[in-house]
């Protein structure tokens, strides 16, 4: 039996005590937990300690490059193209991917959008994709590479098990052991898969407010600091944008509803925020693949991006022209006064969407493809008694007393209309 060369309870009374573990070390760990030789209960101990103690960015530079060491790595060298992703932190009506990516890839740069699915309250961006007939979520590495290489230049697919299996060990575990929100923890999950999936650029939708994961400005501000320097340390082009994630984002909240916005977006169309943020996210992805005066909105408004979608999803076994599932029960609530909106919670939207079968508790739930929640006001729309302000959406109307009890007090009326506020606050860099 071979001898280990370090031991777990003395890397956990380093960081413990507010030390900085020394890199032979802490790449044993990730490898040593990967490999089953350090427990979940001293793992789950190490994640508490960096909870509490924190890291310095070598530390965490070294923690997200042995994750990466953990499983394959990707590289998209011989596409002859530049490859740029984007990844959002998520939040409540977050469909930006659907049109981002073939909006980028319609200037002849690959797009290689490796997505997951929802749970709890932050959509999926697989689960929107499913709600088109035949749509299929699994490709091989040869079909990726040979749908970037070609004439489409994007996909979306959900991303294989062999990159950073240590990140889906240890995901799981600070799931269930009060650890999600340390920001090492949460900049190495993120950056190890998409470092080691291979891409030359990375903008990342760091998103702040009661719909997004981190709620205060300034930790989220503190998390895409860390990221950007974790990007660029390891040689990808990394920026991000600080986004707020207060009010839902455009019209639709659910999968089918937000296909059909996303549709509207490449058609020209669509709620302004959502196609602010898909442009303004176009700008910095093109921007660091050398194309910074790019015509992003003309290529809505001309069908470009439109040309593009419908190819990505036949590539992938979808009909672009089929008809998106419908709901079989709806329920609309309405104004009780006149005024104006001034108000809108981001969070109670989303869980309303979840709990009409939008979204999962589990990871093997199925969703509703045709549940969520349809907007028709905003904060600052001047409303009259009586007047829709959201329709509820389910295959089954027991679902919508507990949807309509999360939305009790999420949205106020008033006699004047509130001050707006950015969309986009700042733009961050190494």
């Amino acid at each position: 039996m071979s001898i280990e060369p370090f031991d777990a309870v003395d890397v956990i009374h380093a960081k413990r005590d507010g030390g900085v573990v020394p890199e032979p070390a802490l790449r044993w760990m990730v490898d040593a937990y990967t490999r089953g030789y350090v427990s979940d209960a001293q793992m789950a101990s190490f994640a508490m300690a960096i909870f509490q103690r924190g890291m310095e960015r070598d530390e965490i530079r070294v923690l997200t490059d042995a994750m990466i060491a953990s499983g394959e790595r990707m590289s998209f060298a011989d596409l002859g193209k530049k490859t740029v992703d984007k990844h959002s932190t998520g939040g409540v009506g977050d469909k930006i991917t659907l049109p981002l990516a073939p909006l980028v890839a319609s200037f002849g740069v690959a797009v290689p959008q490796l997505s997951g699915r929802g749970l709890g309250h932050t959509g999926g961006t697989l689960d929107k994709l499913e709600a088109i007939p035949g749509w299929r979520a699994a490709l091989s590495n040869e079909e990726m590479f040979a749908q970037m290489r070609g004439d489409v230049g994007a996909v979306i697919c959900a991303a294989g098990s062999g990159l950073a299996p240590a990140d889906k060990k240890l995901y799981a575990l600070r799931d269930v052991t009060g650890t999600v929100e340390a920001i090492p923890l949460i900049a190495s999950s993120i950056m190890s898969k998409k470092i080691a999936e291979g891409t030359d650029a990375l903008v990342l939708d760091v998103k702040f407010g009661s719909g997004a994961f981190m709620k205060d400005i300034d930790r989220a501000r503190e998390l895409a600091r860390t990221m950007v320097a974790l990007g660029t340390d390891s040689g990808v082009a990394t920026t991000a944008l600080l986004t707020d994630m207060s009010v839902p984002l455009g019209l639709a909240i659910g999968n089918a509803n937000e296909v059909r916005e996303s549709v509207e977006i490449l058609a020209g169309g669509g709620p302004s925020d959502v196609r602010e943020l898909t442009v303004a996210l176009a700008r910095e992805m093109l921007a660091l693949s050398g194309m910074p005066d790019a015509d992003v909105e003309g290529a809505l408004d001309n069908g470009r991006a439109m040309d593009v979608w419908n190819a990505m999803i036949r590539a992938q076994d979808g009909d672009p022209d089929a008809a998106l599932p419908t709901p079989r029960e709806t329920h609309t609530i309405t104004a009780t006064a006149d005024g104006f909106v001034t108000g809108m919670d981001a969070l109670p939207f989303g869980v309303a969407a979840w709990r009409l079968g939008a979204g999962r508790a589990r990871a093997e739930d199925a969703v509703v493809h045709a549940a969520g929640v349809d907007l028709h006001v905003k904060p600052g729309d001047a409303v009259r008694a009586g007047q829709a302000l959201f329709t509820l959406s389910a295959d089954d109307a027991a679902r919508f007393p507990r949807a309509i009890e999360a939305l009790e007090g999420a949205w106020t009326i008033g006699d004047t209309a509130p001050a707006a506020t950015p969309l986009v606050r700042e733009r961050i860099t190494a």
